[in-house]
């Protein structure tokens, strides 16, 4: 009795839009059908592909081109990717319909792009494109640096891979999401510490609150690059003089001094408390700031270095300059503060001296606060109903001429 056997085919690109895709074109292992008389070899090819927006096109007389922004459908492949458009490439969507690439563009869809195994070694990497599916939901992405881990997820702070602005976002893990790391290996979420570099794709919900929050099911973690923070000084402006800012205060908890000097260039980024971008003439005087610099930096004192980024605060500051005054009026660890140097009670005030007072000398070694040194002092705006008011100290700069005559 004679047996016929049909081999059946299908169309492979629209397989592999419901099914995970293998790293590159690659053979994958044949599965060979037994039917007790002999054996049918099927042998698929798989290509490799990328997942994202198609972030630019070009149109020119060399071709059309597009630049594919996303992740790899598999860990090898690329996650960004600029692919010649040609006659043979097909456009659909997942029912296999054709879609116009311009509609593509203009809605901002999300693409799987598929395509051959022959691509350059260029960064992004150029190669042909076979197919495009059109997906029918979509999604934005972070690539940036865990500050929060929480019980459901990530808080990342980052640039979005899209729009190019910088963002704070809270991530929550899907059921099934896909934590990855670098070298394409799965992560447990556990293992995910603040200060790792991540790239997360999540959404298209995403809630109004501050910071945002939505849903990722797609995470690639850098588990050894915990990111050192760099460090700085919390503190206030004393002084602006062309390129150079004079700043001093309280160090960083990773690091740094009281006092600095700093060159700000055009490489020197300058933000608000929200992360807006300001000029350099936002760098006045009299303003509290944080001030992040590099490790490398002169050994006199004070300080010399780069300014990387400065964070300017909207918290107003209080200064007094004066003598201090030789009275009965101050208890231990205060000082008694002479206005202007006038001999004048009623614009004097009394500082708090604590260990957070930062006492700047100008060599550098410790001074006493003693009656007849002159002064410059910043100061809380929290102030007794008391004459003289009472307050505390948080800066205090000794006048090189500190030794004048104690006040009569």
């Amino acid at each position: 009795m004679k047996k016929m056997h049909k081999a059946l085919a299908t169309t492979a690109i629209l397989a592999m839009t419901a099914v995970p895709i293998a790293a590159s074109a690659q053979n994958v292992p044949t599965a060979t059908i037994h039917n007790g008389q002999g054996a049918i070899v099927n042998q698929v090819k798989v290509v490799p592909g990328t997942m994202g927006q198609i972030t630019n096109f070009v149109n020119d007389k060399s071709g059309k081109f597009i630049t594919v922004t996303g992740r790899g459908l598999a860990p090898t492949d690329q996650s960004e990717i600029i692919l010649a458009i040609t006659k043979d490439t097909k456009i659909i969507d997942a029912k296999g319909k054709t879609v116009p690439l311009k509609k593509i563009i203009d809605e901002k869809k999300i693409v799987k792009a598929f395509y051959g195994p022959n691509i350059t070694k260029s960064l992004p990497a150029r190669g042909t494109a076979l197919t495009l599916v059109v997906q029918d939901q979509s999604f934005t992405g972070i690539d940036g640096t865990v500050t929060e881990v929480r019980d459901t997820g990530i808080v990342v702070k980052g640039t979005n891979i899209y729009s190019a602005h910088e963002e704070e976002i809270v991530l929550h893990f899907a059921d099934k999401a896909q934590i990855l790391g670098t070298d394409g290996k799965a992560v447990e979420a556990s293992a995910i510490k603040p200060g790792m570099s991540v790239k997360a794709f999540y959404g298209p919900a995403v809630t109004a609150s501050l910071p945002p929050q939505s849903t990722t099911n797609y995470v690639i973690v850098d588990t050894e690059s915990v990111k050192k923070e760099a460090p700085g000084t919390n503190g206030i402006i004393t002084n602006v003089s062309d390129s150079i800012i004079t700043v001093i205060g309280n160090p960083l908890e990773q690091g740094g001094v009281n006092y600095v000097f700093l060159t700000v260039d055009e490489d020197t980024q300058i933000v608000d408390e929200d992360g807006n971008a300001l000029k350099p003439d936002a760098l006045k005087a009299d303003i509290r700031v944080d001030a992040y610099y590099g490790e490398v930096m002169t050994m006199i004192y004070p300080a010399r270095t780069h300014a990387d980024k400065i964070v300017v605060k909207a918290e107003a500051t209080n200064k007094v300059e004066g003598t201090i005054a030789d009275t009965d009026r101050e208890a231990k660890d205060q000082i008694h503060v002479d206005v202007a140097s006038d001999k004048s009670t009623d614009n004097d005030v009394i500082l708090n001296i604590s260990e957070d007072t930062q006492v700047i000398t100008p060599d550098g070694l410790e001074s006493e606060l003693k009656p007849g040194t002159k002064i410059l002092a910043y100061h809380s705006s929290i102030m007794t109903r008391s004459l003289p008011p009472i307050t505390n100290a948080e800066i205090i700069i000794v006048a090189p001429d500190d030794n004048a005559a104690e006040s009569k």
